[in-house]
């Protein structure tokens, strides 16, 4: 599903016009997104959670010539389903 078709749907199924739902989709993505760049975690009961984690710093080798690399420690999205989403994809 692309995001319009995501608009699309909410659209339809909250009785909006795609303008409002377009608005309402983009500020959803644009609070989760700020939260976890402020390093909160973002729980949406029955759907899931969203927390930025820690990924360590690390050597690893690039296929293409063998050589050792050294990739810095970062941040990265996660995404863990809750329970009711989880039973719903079954």
């Amino acid at each position: 599903m692309t995001k319009a078709e995501l608009v699309a749907l909410v659209a339809d199924k909250a009785g909006l016009t795609k303008k409002d739902s377009e608005k309402a989709v983009k500020a959803t993505f644009e609070a989760i997104t700020e939260a976890l760049v402020k390093g909160e975690k973002v729980q949406v009961v029955g759907f899931g959670s969203f927390e930025a984690k820690r990924r360590a710093a690390r050597t690893a080798i690039n296929p293409m010539t063998g050589a050792k690399v050294e990739v810095k420690e970062t941040r990265v999205p996660k995404f863990a389903a809750g329970k009711a989403l989880k039973d719903a994809v079954k």
